[in-house]
């Protein structure tokens, strides 16, 4: 009776064993850059990135307008009147230049809060779709930083969640 009970245990341990794990990897970088999500992001903040730039030329040329009257007019001014105006540009310019980078930072982080939000959502689907598809692990990957040295292709999952993600950001 012994041996039969053993013999019982050692089958579940080695079928326990033998459960196969499913496994698949992303290309992180290809997902990323291709999700249409993170697309319009960078379009949106391209666009103002552009009008930030006319503005800012437009800031410049203004200044630089007012600079040369300035030295136009400076040679009918006492010594101290032109000290006192130039004292007044450099002041103007300085100002003008930070406030310019300010508005420049913000909009960076609000592109880069932007794109990390992007960020957690892909990571939260494909641990999602991972949960609902029975995968053990999914590995990510990319050119700079390969952490799958090779894969099958038919493991390759990134075209695969990168149209599902598409699809649902479509919804939205």
């Amino acid at each position: 009776m012994k041996k039969i009970a053993w013999i019982i245990l050692s089958l579940f341990v080695l079928v326990g064993c033998q459960q196969q794990q499913k496994i698949g990897y992303i290309d992180n970088g290809k997902l990323i850059n291709d999700y249409q999500e993170k697309i319009d992001i960078e379009e949106k903040y391209k666009a103002k990135d552009e009008v930030f730039s006319r503005r800012t030329d437009s800031i410049g040329k203004a200044f630089q307008l007012e600079a040369q009257d300035f030295q136009l007019k400076a040679q009918r001014m006492s010594q101290s009147k032109q000290q006192e105006k130039y004292d007044e540009l450099s002041q103007k310019q300085q100002l003008l230049q930070q406030q310019l980078q300010f508005e420049q930072q913000q909009l960076q982080q609000a592109f880069n809060s932007e794109i990390d939000s992007v960020i957690i959502k892909v990571k939260d689907f494909v641990q999602d779709y991972g949960e609902n598809n029975g995968y053990t692990y999914i590995l990510g990957t990319t050119e700079a930083s390969s952490s799958v040295m090779y894969g099958l292709p038919e493991n390759d999952l990134t075209q695969i969640v990168l149209d599902a993600l598409n699809a649902e950001y479509k919804k939205d």
